[in-house]
């Protein structure tokens, strides 16, 4: 696990050298970047696992940069700030982000976020499926063996990593009202309190993509101050 890339982005430089001595004492590969165009360069030549995300650059805004990687790769995004808006917390997790942490910061709590964060990936990425791996619902069909969605029009409907591991557990919990801490453990995100958002703003962006009217959910149904109940699912074949 310790052998993963990381890639910091702060455009700090005592900061920026500071966090990358420490994850380097610890084992990991580090690359470490001031601006927008040098991580991009990095990401173009890197096998990067995790990003460490300043969303105050000189150059670009971290929230638009964090979007873009999300649409071209699956992996970690810790989002990194000295802003303590929930604003940006939130917009962070909704363009996909796994983590989200203020400055200043523990070290060693970071640390501790980005490893749970790297193995839980690890887990989702290379463990074999140990669920029925085809489900119908809705005129939608999940492939959970190949991490696919394939909506009415029978074309993908792109999924970040929390979103596919939060749709599995309705799947194969059909029925069930799920609480938040429930649904919160089976994903990748680590960073939350008791008030936080997380599985909301999940269950928004899963319902903005799957029903057929979000305004008006079927699926992913609400029972207040109990959790959410996914209800549609037609049948399940496969191994």
């Amino acid at each position: 696990m310790k052998t993963h890339h990381i890639l910091i982005v702060e455009d700090e430089a005592i900061t920026r050298t500071k966090l990358a001595g420490y994850f380097e004492s610890e084992g990991y590969q580090v690359s470490a970047v001031g601006s927008a165009k040098e991580m991009r360069e990095v990401l173009s030549r890197e096998d990067i696992r995790m990003l460490l995300l300043d969303i105050n650059l000189p150059d670009e805004s971290g929230l638009l940069l964090a979007r873009e990687v999300r649409a071209q790769s699956n992996m970690g995004i810790v989002l990194v700030t000295g802003k303590t808006d929930d604003i940006d917390r939130i917009v962070g997790l909704e363009i996909g982000a796994d983590d989200y942490v203020t400055k200043p910061f523990n070290p060693r709590e970071l640390l501790a976020r980005v490893t749970n964060l790297l193995r839980r990936i690890h887990t989702v990425n290379d463990a074999p499926v140990q669920h029925k791996s085809i489900y119908h619902f809705d005129n939608l069909v999940l492939d959970a063996s190949r991490r696919l969605l394939l909506g009415r029009d029978e074309e993908e409907i792109k999924l970040t990593r929390a979103e596919f591991e939060l749709l599995l557990v309705f799947m194969t919990h059909p029925g069930q009202v799920l609480n938040r801490d429930r649904l919160l453990s089976q994903v990748t995100h680590r960073s939350w309190d008791p008030n936080d958002r997380t599985i909301d703003v999940l269950i928004m962006r899963l319902r903005r993509k799957i029903e057929r009217d979000y305004k008006q959910p079927i699926l992913f149904a609400t029972v207040h101050g109990e959790g959410y109940l996914f209800s549609g699912l037609d049948e399940h074949k496969g191994s």
